[in-house]
């Protein structure tokens, strides 16, 4: 009979084992106040290493599997005057790329550490500016192709309508390839320049519009691409038939060998969002593959806005992410993004957010736009702003650019001069994707799971609860380290606080 009844709640207990998390946190430093910015770099050698810094104070924290603090290291290397990090994680060891200025010379830097968090060697000088009084000192930006074997540092500096792009390709042992420089013409107020990306061959690419005004969205659209060891840019015009496009992502699908340009579109000047533009170039032929819209219907319209006149429901959705498929399909996520600030009469503006020099997402230096940064100070002026991150969109096209299913992720998020809870962050199982979220920004131990599968299907799973009191999470910062693995940041008690989850 016992067997039985096993057998019974096995069978029973046996769906939500699948979802089964677990929360795993780290104690929490007394240096690690708000004000801290912090970087999770990821897992190498059974460790979990995360970069902190507060005002001119750098380190490394390195966890262990349950999260003890196994040994915080100082970088004391690192100049004053520093003003970027950028990380890059291999199995078992990592780069740090960062630029600081002395004098009038602005010195770009590669470092070498090991999975402990230890310097590999001496400091790599990879590249140096001189620049003016009165010059921008941030013009160094980093990336990398999806294999990690080829990297590419870039400068981008603007004057008198030229602007000079200088970039550098460095191999996985931080070995220079090739340098490349360029002067084109270039007016700030009409141009916008997408951010540049390299493939796993070393080719860089990135996408160039031009707007008719200032005020104007985009209304012709280039591709561009520069071969590993040329100093030659070859430009693609990307026919848009008479319509106007915005927050233009652009995504290499390395397997197939494609580039994908998306964007939001306009039939009119001054009109509403209608639908998804989407342009596929390959790469091998130097061809378009395919060109054309997705019409968005009522019937999503009306699922994705909660109230208002449904030809507004996408004015305030902005493209997250592109995730590609061995098929050469792909799945694209977008999320409704607004904020109001008090005292503005002229209210949230969408062309402001995609193009204001502050908040814009085409910022050279920044690399995306201000959705994925930690704020240790809240707002960005000294007015009182809330902050709204409410539905997420989710599409399915096919290789041949048709809408395959599209999905609605329903969620309300609002917070006054601090977005730092809000938003999403996802988990890619392979079978599905996660989407983890504050369900409710006061009900801060619960964090809202939904899975949305390869063929469609959504399911709503089982919330993630700590068993601790007073932990509030950014799930917007949760950084996938394994297969089933993410480490999410979170505050308690004032302090920033790093917790490893297992699915």
């Amino acid at each position: 009979m016992k067997i039985v009844v096993f057998l019974i709640w096995s069978i029973v207990l046996a769906p939500f084992n699948i979802f089964c998390q677990h929360i795993t946190y780290a104690d929490y430093d007394r240096e690690d106040s708000k004000d801290i910015n912090f970087d999770i770099i990821g897992k190498m050698n059974g460790n979990f290493l995360v970069y902190k810094n507060i005002r001119w104070k750098h380190n490394i924290t390195v966890y262990d599997n349950d999260m003890h603090l196994k040994e915080k290291i100082r970088l004391d290397f690192i100049p004053e005057k520093t003003f970027n990090i950028d990380f890059l994680a291999y199995p078992d060891f990592f780069y740090m790329i960062y630029q600081y200025q002395k004098r009038n010379i602005l010195h770009c830097m590669g470092q070498k550490m090991d999975g402990n968090g230890k310097k590999m060697g001496a400091p790599i000088e990879l590249d140096t500016t001189q620049i003016g009084i009165l010059a921008d000192n941030k013009i160094y930006s980093t990336n990398h192709s999806e294999d990690k074997q080829n990297i590419v540092i870039y400068k981008i500096q603007k004057r008198n309508e030229r602007l000079n792009l200088t970039t550098l390709l460095f191999n996985s042992q931080l070995s220079l390839i090739h340098k490349s420089r360029q002067e084109m013409s270039y007016e700030d107020r009409k141009e916008v320049l997408g951010e540049l990306m390299v493939d796993n061959q070393g080719t860089i690419v990135f996408t160039r519009g031009m707007k008719a005004g200032n005020r104007d969205f985009i209304n012709e659209l280039s591709l561009i691409t520069k071969e590993p060891l040329k100093d030659s840019l070859s430009y693609h015009a990307i026919q848009l038939d008479k319509i106007y496009v915005d927050d233009v992502e652009l995504k290499i699908d390395n397997l197939n060998g494609h580039y994908l340009v998306n964007s939001f579109y306009y039939k009119q000047k001054r009109g509403n969002i209608d639908g998804l533009f989407l342009y596929g170039w390959d790469k091998g032929s130097g061809t378009k593959i395919f060109s054309g819209i997705i019409e968005f219907t009522d019937s999503l319209r009306v699922e994705s806005k909660k109230d208002g006149q449904y030809r507004f429901a996408f004015n305030n959705f902005f493209i997250r992410d592109v995730i590609v498929k061995k098929d050469g399909s792909y799945i694209l996520t977008a999320e409704d993004y607004s904020l109001q600030t008090r005292g503005n009469n002229n209210g949230w503006n969408r062309y402001d957010y995609l193009y204001s020099p502050y908040l814009s997402q085409y910022d050279y230096y920044l690399n995306s736009s201000p959705y994925n940064f930690y704020r240790p100070y809240g707002s960005y002026t000294n007015q009182s702003t809330r902050y709204y991150y409410d539905n997420i969109m989710v599409l399915s096209v096919d290789k041949n650019s048709t809408l395959q299913w599209s999905r609605i992720i329903h969620k309300s998020q609002f917070d006054d001069d601090n977005d730092n809870y809000l938003s999403y962050g996802t988990m890619n199982s392979g079978g599905e994707i996660h989407f983890l979220f504050n369900g409710d920004v006061n009900k801060n131990q619960l964090i809202s799971d939904h899975s949305i599968s390869a063929d469609g299907n959504m399911t709503r799973n089982p919330p993630l609860k700590s068993q601790e009191k007073g932990y509030k999470f950014m799930a917007r910062f949760a950084k996938q380290v394994a297969a089933r693995q993410v480490i999410l940041p979170s505050t308690y008690r004032g302090y920033i606080v790093f917790a490893k989850i297992d699915f």
